[in-house]
């Protein structure tokens, strides 16, 4: 039983409302019925994944703390016989800034950069950090001193590359 037009003061069916909900009522039917479609084009043809397709919530980047990197300081490799990993080591151009940054923290920090950001990897660029790292920081750049990658560096890198690859095919050939 529908009560939207029962007074509930008065304990009587309001008449007024009444009508208007059997008006609403007649109306919403003659809308579900339809109209006959006159159109005479034919219907578009819909592949069923647009119509299964997940909607994808684009969540705003959270922001990261300040010196995140901090957390990555103190982390060793081992191999599988427990030894310690030698880890690579930084060009002389690449230092850290901030206290207690070691070349292990840099060197994780600019490999979560490499990993994490579509944006070339430069430094911080103002000579404000060099005092005082938590001012003027650029949060989207590893705590060092603004570097540049030169035509010599990629040189020494790669004949460093083609070295070691070289090695690794006469160890595979000696297998």
């Amino acid at each position: 039983m529908d009560l939207s037009s029962f007074d509930f003061r008065t304990g009587k069916m309001l008449m007024s409302k009444l009508n208007k909900n059997r008006q609403r009522l007649r109306f919403d039917h003659g809308q579900s019925k339809g109209k006959p479609d006159l159109n005479t084009s034919l219907p578009v043809r819909q592949t069923a994944s647009i119509f299964n397709s997940k909607k994808i919530k684009k969540e705003p980047l959270s922001i990261s703390p300040l010196f995140w990197e901090k957390k990555l300081s103190g982390l060793n490799t081992y191999d599988i016989a427990e030894e310690l990993v030698k880890t690579m080591d930084l060009p002389k151009g690449v230092q850290g800034v901030g206290p207690g940054y070691t070349d292990k923290t840099l060197l994780s920090a600019l490999a979560s950069a490499l990993h994490t950001s579509s944006a070339p990897i430069t430094g911080q660029l103002s000579a404000a950090v060099e005092k005082n790292p938590g001012v003027w920081l650029n949060t989207t750049q590893p705590l060092c001193k603004a570097f540049m990658v030169t035509d010599e560096d990629i040189r020494y890198e790669h004949t460093l590359h083609s070295a070691c690859s070289e090695g690794y095919y006469r160890l595979r050939k000696l297998n």
